[in-house]
């Protein structure tokens, strides 16, 4: 029998693409229990209107709605809080996620919800949905425990076909972090605690036998507990072929010679390895409680470079206490110096619950008032060295990071990396006055015009950006011929389930 409409519950977010599908979300879904049934999970993306997002969850006529709050969203979820509790009044709208899970005293957006879930929601929220639907009274504010590991039900059924076609999917083998980074969230874990090991291995290649080839990791530290990552890096290199696709987070300075083996086996294009650098200055390390030991995070760094196919992205945070633009600068060119494939050029976020932002006052930290609460100003960047420092980071991430200019940026990163590329930052942004709607194209033509202005070769120079044209010509038609071939196989693939069901 269906479920009475009254009783219809809704779980939904707002996801910053499409093609992220929320991990959490089907945590909380799969570990409903009896109420499974009558339970929807809706995702929305930040290009539709609220009212729409509204429309749509208010068409499952639900008595509950759950809603996940993040960094990237609450903006968006406050609307559509505001809007449901409108027109909808009776409909009971409950919040989780990480950004209202803390300084829940001074959110307007908790005080429009009827709850709030602060803390790991994975059966918690199905628990206050028992009591809402019971009559039974609740506190406003439901501080949920951690709960053992081997008592949550596995999410990865609640990916569906079409997520593992068109989606990243997220997994995680452990929860937590041992580590004590104040600027982090993870600061307020006691430890990283594992899945049990065979039956996520389970759970892993039922994801594989559906077709899932890319696997995006959440783990903070992959690498920290041995037994664990290498029996998962077994499994991966027992199904090891050129469309697999592995994403891991790893501590940089713990690479033991049983982890280097296997990482040394997995073929180009299948790995990547997102390494948190954050900052080489020792001061600054200190003020957040940073432990990193650099000589071996280099010499790890270098060897992953060397003998491994794995693409390296790696992590530098600017704006941290202790640390100015010439201290970032040194960590950036001995970054490029290594030759690791993306430098990830972030600014320090103001994260609700965090050391850091308990003790930011005492730091000289000035951050903005609105997500995602970017530092607008420490005791050793001002203002403008920080505006600076966003458009340099913006445009390292389409001149660096895209490796769409291959042969041209060498001729910009030759020497002093970092000074060149912010004074061509500045430069462009003095002429153009953007930091977003600017083609590969104009991009490629005001560097070439840069480097001539700065004394480089033309010659040279106009060969470098030829051959980057020619190689971005050469990539974009080999994905168009692989796009014509995955329609092909999918047309085929209707066309014979056409077939079976006649």
């Amino acid at each position: 029998m269906a479920p009475e409409l009254s009783e219809r519950i809704v779980l939904a977010t707002v996801n910053a693409k499409y093609i992220h599908a929320s991990l959490g979300l089907r945590y909380v879904f799969a570990n409903m229990g009896e109420l499974k049934p009558q339970t929807r999970l809706l995702e929305f993306t930040h290009d539709r209107p609220a009212a729409e997002i509204v429309e749509r969850i208010l068409e499952q006529q639900p008595r509950i709605v759950g809603l996940g709050v993040y960094i990237w969203n609450v903006v968006y979820t406050t609307e559509i809080v505001a809007l449901l509790k409108t027109v909808a009044p009776e409909v009971a709208v409950v919040l989780g996620g990480p950004e209202v899970s803390h300084e829940t005293d001074s959110q307007p957006l908790v005080q429009r919800a009827d709850f709030t879930i602060t803390g790991p929601g994975d059966v918690a929220f199905a628990a206050l949905c028992r009591r809402i639907l019971a009559g039974e009274p609740s506190a406003q504010i439901v501080h949920a425990e951690p709960v053992e590991l081997g008592q949550i039900q596995w999410p990865y059924a609640e990916y569906s076909d079409h997520d593992l076609q068109t989606r990243l999917i997220y997994v995680e083998a452990s929860r937590g972090c041992p580590f004590r980074c104040a600027f982090c969230l993870s600061a307020l874990d006691k430890s990283a605690v594992p899945f049990a090991l065979p039956a996520f291995l389970e759970q892993m290649r039922q994801l594989y036998d559906r077709g899932l080839r890319h696997f995006k990791f959440v783990d903070r530290t992959f690498n920290l507990q041995l037994g664990h990552s290498t029996a998962i890096l077994d499994f991966f290199l027992e199904r090891l072929s050129p469309e697999l696709f592995l994403h891991f987070e790893m501590i940089p300075d713990r690479l033991p010679e049983v982890l280097r083996e296997r990482l040394a086996r997995f073929l180009p294009g299948t790995l990547q390895l997102e390494i948190g650098i954050q900052t080489l200055n020792p001061r600054s390390q200190q003020q957040i409680d940073r432990v990193q030991d650099v000589a071996r995070s280099e010499a790890n760094l270098r060897w992953l470079r060397l003998h491994t196919h794995a693409h390296l992205h790696v992590d530098l945070i600017a704006g941290l206490p202790g640390e100015d633009m010439v201290s970032f600068a040194k960590g950036f060119d001995w970054l490029i110096g290594i030759g690791v494939h993306e430098v990830q050029v972030g600014i320090l976020k103001r994260l609700r619950g965090t050391p850091l932002a308990a003790r930011a006052d005492d730091l000289g930290l000035l951050f903005a008032p609105t997500p995602p609460y970017l530092v607008v100003q420490t005791q050793q960047w001002s203002f403008a060295d920080l505006q600076r420092l966003g458009r340099l980071a913006r445009y390292w991430d389409l001149l660096g990071n895209s490796a769409r200019f291959p042969h041209l940026l060498p001729l910009l990163l030759a020497a002093r990396p970092f000074e060149r590329l912010l004074a061509f930052s500045d430069g462009l942004f003095a002429s153009t006055g953007q930091t977003h709607q600017l083609s590969a194209d104009r991009l490629g033509r005001s560097l070439a015009a840069w480097l001539m202005q700065v004394g480089g070769q033309e010659e040279e120079i106009v060969e470098q950006a030829w051959r980057d044209d020619q190689t971005h010509q050469a990539r974009a038609a080999a994905k168009t011929r692989r796009a014509r071939q995955d329609r092909s196989v999918a047309a085929q693939i209707d066309v014979a389930g056409t077939q079976r069901t006649r």
